[in-house]
């Protein structure tokens, strides 16, 4: 039974991996041509970051030394000062108004991806080893949730910090933090929410975009009346593979964030009913190789990585249907970008690794 799990967990993230270099084809290939003439298309370099995420995820799976707790607060430690490095002019990398980018060329990588990875491992950690829940160590737990999140705020980079946050506290009920700071916790974590939403006009127009986005359709409401243009003729069954109409220069970047835009016009509501259920078995089995764990530190751990994507999936699609607002998150899997999909598999590979110490029949 647990080797059948581990089967279907890898086989359903490999299946959803080459779902999506197909969908990078369909989506980005014109928009490629457009805006990047003579540049390498989307697909392929998808590909070619998917084979170095599944070498180095079957390198991570089988190194016993990830297992080990002291590790993760050096990966922290170094995480933080990543994430203090990309706000510096002239290393970080501004995209899209974010500063949220290190890199020398072509290579660059994106830390907060990393920085939640790391969080939440070391976070797993010192939950598995509290003997109470005294002030210092509601501090320390509280410190070690909100320094990376402001780190990756002032970037900014509002997706990764909610998923941040949403994830530690799910984490912080699974170890059965009392309940009078539990909610102390979430009471706070809104707050921070509320204001930096508030801090930020254009954060406050994607919240006026969300609501109706056809008061400013050519502006902030833009890509939620195209993603809806895309998804409302579909139908069942959708227009056919590779026979999206939106992908001509309508939906901006069509392979990146509102890729299941173009996934739902091409195979329609059933195709994209049939790729959350993949996503389901991927969750589902990620839960059960937790439960067979019979260390805390790795049933945390398998807890919160699982959870994570599964947070992370859920904000997108909730994004591209118009149930969330625009947060420039990814589709995990699925959306085009290297530092994102090597990432995820260096999830898999983690949960993968935690796993081998599963509870014995």
């Amino acid at each position: 039974m647990p080797q059948r799990t581990k089967i279907y967990f890898f086989g359903s993230a490999f299946l959803l991996s080459i779902i999506g270099i197909v969908f990078i084809y369909s989506a980005g290939t014109y928009w490629g041509e457009v805006h990047y003439f003579g540049q390498t298309p989307f697909y392929f370099k998808q590909a070619l970051y998917f084979g170095v995420a599944v070498v180095c995820c079957v390198v991570v799976m089988n190194i016993p030394a990830f297992q080990q707790e002291k590790l993760w607060a050096i990966f922290y430690v170094l995480s933080l000062v990543l994430l203090v490095a990309v706000l510096i002019p002239g290393i970080g990398i501004v995209r899209n108004g974010s500063q949220s980018w290190i890199g020398v060329g072509a290579l660059t990588v994106q830390p907060a991806e990393l920085a939640k990875l790391t969080t939440l491992i070391y976070l797993s950690a010192i939950l598995s080893k509290r003997k109470s829940y005294e002030r210092v160590v509601q501090v320390r737990h509280f410190v070690v949730i909100f320094l990376p999140a402001l780190l990756i705020m002032l970037q900014p980079d509002f997706g990764a910090v909610f998923i941040l946050v949403v994830v530690a506290f799910i984490l912080l009920f699974i170890a059965k933090y009392p309940i009078r700071l539990y909610v102390a916790f979430v009471v706070a974590g809104i707050v921070g929410l509320a204001l930096l939403i508030a801090a930020a006009p254009y954060r406050l127009k994607r919240i006026e975009a969300f609501i109706n986005p056809w008061e400013d359709p050519l502006g902030s409401g833009f890509q939620s009346v195209q993603s809806l243009f895309a998804i409302g003729p579909a139908g069942l069954f959708g227009h056919g593979l590779l026979k999206s109409r939106q992908k001509y220069l309508y939906l901006p970047e069509p392979q990146n964030d509102f890729i299941f835009a173009i996934i739902l016009e091409e195979i329609g509501l059933v195709g994209g009913l049939g790729l959350l259920l993949i996503f389901a078995c991927f969750l589902i089995s990620g839960f059960k190789l937790a439960l067979r764990c019979h260390e805390a530190f790795h049933f945390y751990a398998i807890c919160a990585l699982t959870t994570m994507i599964a947070v992370q999936a859920c904000l997108n699609v909730g994004v591209v249907i118009n149930l969330l607002p625009v947060t420039g998150v990814t589709l995990p899997f699925i959306s085009y970008g290297g530092t994102s999909l090597v990432v995820v598999w260096l999830t898999v590979a983690l949960i993968l690794n935690f796993s081998t110490g599963e509870r014995k029949e």
